[in-house]
């Protein structure tokens, strides 16, 4: 029987396509010969492109898809929504356009999906203007070198690892290391600092419960007003999760081309390759290394390529990019790890033995990087920052040799003792980003050892002291500090003197 069935589908779907070919012709109309899991075979349409629009008619009405598999005599289309009421038989035309996202100022404040469709109950929302989901990097005549410091707030990172506007800085790690928080802070820090720029936040396949409370933070710190969140959930197709840091990115580069700065987090790009590969090997494309197909790399070097710091001439936005990805057991040498590590300027590299220590931000100071390095650092941070990074390597790599001995020299113990507090001093709290002076004259104040007679535990209540004494007392140098500018003698000999008087409250 079930022979039978199948050979009268196969002679109505030859008697449709020969239908096809006598009315409107294969060029512009095509038949759906296979359907199943998100992805649809269709017969016909050879004037098709990549990444074209394709509009399924079924007896529920217009299903969209894309075409991502272009071959001889059938196109392989991934279907942007369920596929419960497409059947084999369906006639498939072209839309003539590529897939475009709602781009624009009206999407600030919202939670949408990869199509720009609401999802925080909000009213409907209409754009003036779309952006193609698939787009041309701007070339290398239309960018200019990173320059201007995008401030995150986190020591550890604008001190050792500085971020610029149009930098692409990788945050990698194992899952619940504090990647997240990173990008998170980063984004409450240009609210803080009213930096101007937009934040886009891109989930892929997020729990939507993290998404709601991620959500619910922003709108309690101030944040949302600047941001768009671009979600996707676990139950979503593989098309959506793969579409997602597309449509973000398209939403960013609206306010890059008018002449704005955005900030595009990638939360996490590791779920992004994982949804390809589903995609591709549905789609009967030969698996390669861990089974992702050749192109996987195209696939994230496409996208980050468009994160850039544009030429005076196409107006100086820029376009930032905190792709994160998540490593298994701290396995940095993986497929997908190496391929994103190799496409960015730079990675944050979080380690878990450091978070489980307390040391939060767990960020290694060996296998962190920056490839931009001072030209995006303020001068402020840059004069007292400048040795921060060896020296943390340093004393990190001492402390494994002096636990197995006693007899230490007192240069390798000074050292050690410097290390301890310095690690200390960058331990900071989530949601609480620091301001350039703040930043500035902790580390001058441990770098010039004013904090050495500080016991190790109590040095962040010195920092604290010192800190309010500043505020209170020398507001307008602070504010002066806080320009990025480098400090003068007279202002470094004001912290000086009230780090000595804050330190004496703390010594022992």
């Amino acid at each position: 029987m079930a022979d039978i069935a199948i050979t009268e589908l196969s002679q109505n779907l030859r008697d449709a396509i020969a239908g096809l070919k006598t009315s409107e012709g294969l060029e512009e109309v095509g038949i759906v010969t296979r359907i199943g899991d998100g992805v649809a075979w269709v017969h016909g349409l050879r004037n098709a492109g990549f990444s074209e629009m394709l509009e399924i008619e079924t007896k529920e009405g217009i299903v969209e898809a894309f075409a991502l598999n272009l071959m001889e005599d059938e196109i392989g289309a991934v279907l942007l929504g369920s596929d419960v009421n497409v059947s084999a038989g369906n006639t498939v035309r072209l839309k003539g356009t590529q897939l475009e996202v709602p781009v624009g100022p009206e999407l600030l404040g919202r939670v949408v999906d990869p199509l720009g469709r609401p999802l925080d109950g909000g009213p409907a929302i209409k754009t003036k203007k779309t952006g193609l989901v698939e787009r041309e990097a701007v070339g290398v005549m239309g960018r200019k070198s990173v320059h201007e410091p995008l401030m995150t707030g986190i020591m550890a990172i604008d001190a050792m690892f500085p971020i610029g506007r149009g930098q692409r800085e990788l945050i990698i790690g194992d899952r619940q290391t504090g990647k997240t928080a990173i990008a998170i802070d980063t984004m409450i820090n240009q609210a803080k600092q009213k930096s101007g720029v937009v934040n886009v936040y891109v989930a892929i396949g997020q729990k939507l419960s993290k998404i709601a409370r991620l959500v619910d933070r922003l709108k309690q710190e101030g944040v949302m007003e600047q941001t768009i969140i671009v979600a996707t959930g676990p139950s979503d197709p593989a098309s959506m999760l793969y579409l997602a840091p597309y449509a973000g990115t398209a939403m960013g580069e609206y306010f890059r081309d008018n002449k704005e700065h955005a900030l595009m987090i990638y939360d996490d790009l590791t779920k992004h390759a994982v949804a390809y590969r589903q995609m591709s090997l549905l789609l009967r494309r030969p698996p390669g290394r861990e089974a992702f197909p050749g192109d996987v790399f195209y696939l994230h070097s496409r996208l980050l390529e468009r994160s850039a710091k544009l030429s005076d001439d196409l107006g100086a936005g820029s376009l930032t990019a905190l792709p994160i990805i998540e490593t298994q057991a701290g396995d940095i040498s993986a497929y997908i790890p190496t391929n994103v590590i190799s496409i960015t300027d730079g990675q944050i590299f979080m380690e878990t033995d450091l978070f489980y220590q307390g040391i939060r931000p767990a960020i290694s100071a060996g296998l962190s990087v920056s490839r931009v390095g001072g030209a995006a650092q303020t001068k402020a941070v840059k004069s007292v920052g400048g040795h921060l990074k060896l020296g943390l390597s340093q004393f990190r790599e001492l402390a494994s040799f002096a636990q197995f001995g006693s007899d230490l020299d007192a240069e390798t113990k000074g050292q050690i003792e410097r290390g301890q507090r310095l690690t200390e001093l960058l331990k900071q709290p989530q949601y609480q980003p620091m301001g350039i002076w703040e930043q500035v004259s902790s580390l001058y104040v441990v770098n010039e050892g004013l904090f050495d007679k500080v016991s190790v535990v109590k040095i962040k209540d010195a920092q604290a002291a010192l800190l309010t004494r500043l505020w209170t007392d020398h507001k307008e140098d602070m504010r002066k500090l806080n320009s990025g500018d480098k400090p003068d003698e007279k202002l470094l000999a004001t912290i000086k003197k009230v780090a000595t008087s804050a330190a004496k409250g703390f010594e022992g």
